[in-house]
């Protein structure tokens, strides 16, 4: 009797199983394929644009089911949305964060849930250990750097103050932080360099010409914009030239990304500068998510090489850039 009550409990809970693993897979969907759960950042500036393009066909051309969140420059509708795919059962997930602080509680309920996460673009600060695989993305403090060493150097023999104003991106974010860091070093070797000014204009170009506005407003001398992305830059040459200023011969301008927008300014001489920010890590990603899953053994981070612009290297560049 005994016997035969436990082969039909057997035989239920098989059953059970059967019917509960009847649909995809954790981690898959129905047709096998790996899926990721991406929370983008948002749609602030042509970087982030295409970053977001690339990672959708990337996505495409490795066969990953994407699931893509726009937070909206918002770090709560990124947190929502990774405890969705969290829920979802996705195999990866991957995020770039709006801001570096303040995502112990969800890492740790990814690593929980046995869900591994990548970080793209951005790093975060967190205390908990081993809540993420690895971090693709650039050199934020070198990207400073090569600003501010290109500032060092066209002032090097400057007889008095030059006046700087910095265009900051968005309070708290990892790439502000550190090319704030990597500029302020790299200008401090010159004591005539002097950050007279700076404000976040939010990586938007219209935080860029808002701020440039009340910059120029402000102080009757500035010398040299640092724009920490491409956008504010743009928005500051509107500002500069609604000001009756000729954008990169009266006020000089560096920036960060070399999309194409800042590349042609660069190239019409409105920009004097500009270091690249590679947007493209698509390829990068997909390939780091299908070893992470397979349990392969991955870099902690994996840093995107990056160039630097003049005028004339912008006008060799333009007609096969694809960003």
């Amino acid at each position: 009797m005994k016997r035969t009550l436990a082969a039909a409990l057997g035989a239920v809970l098989t059953t059970t199983l059967v019917a509960c693993g009847s649909g995809p897979a954790p981690g898959g969907s129905s047709d096998g394929k790996l899926t990721m759960g991406f929370a983008q950042v948002g749609a602030e500036s042509g970087w982030r644009t295409a970053n977001t393009k690339n990672i959708q066909d990337s996505a495409a051309a490795a066969g990953v089911n994407l699931k893509f969140s726009d937070a909206n420059g918002k770090q709560e509708n990124q947190i929502s949305a990774i405890r969705s795919f969290i829920q979802q059962h996705v195999g990866v997930i991957a995020f770039s964060p709006v801001v570096r602080t303040g995502w112990d509680a969800v890492l740790l309920e990814a690593k929980n849930a046995g869900i591994p996460v990548i970080l793209t673009d951005r790093a975060v600060d967190t205390q908990e250990t081993d809540v993420y695989k690895t971090f693709v993305g650039a050199d934020f403090v070198e990207e400073g750097r090569r600003a501010g060493d290109w500032v060092a150097k066209q002032y090097a023999a400057a007889p008095g103050p030059v006046n700087i104003v910095e265009l900051e991106g968005t309070t708290g974010a990892d790439p502000a932080i550190d090319r704030s860091k990597g500029f302020g070093e790299a200008i401090a070797t010159n004591p005539n360099l002097k950050v007279i000014a700076s404000q976040t204009g939010d990586f938007t170009r219209s935080g860029g010409k808002q701020v440039m506005e009340a910059f120029l407003k402000a102080n009757p001398k500035i010398d040299v914009v640092f724009a920490q992305n491409d956008d504010m830059g743009l928005g500051a040459i509107e500002a500069i030239e609604a000001a009756g200023l000729k954008p990169g011969q009266d006020i000089k301008l560096v920036g960060v990304d070399a999309t194409h927008d800042g590349m042609q300014a660069l190239a019409d001489g409105k920009f004097n500068y500009l270091v690249e920010c590679n947007p493209l890590l698509g390829p990068q990603l997909m390939d780091l998510a299908k070893k992470v899953v397979a349990g392969q053994p991955v870099p902690t981070r994996v840093v995107v090489p990056d160039q630097t612009f003049d005028q004339q290297q912008a006008i060799a560049a333009l007609p096969d850039r694809k960003y």
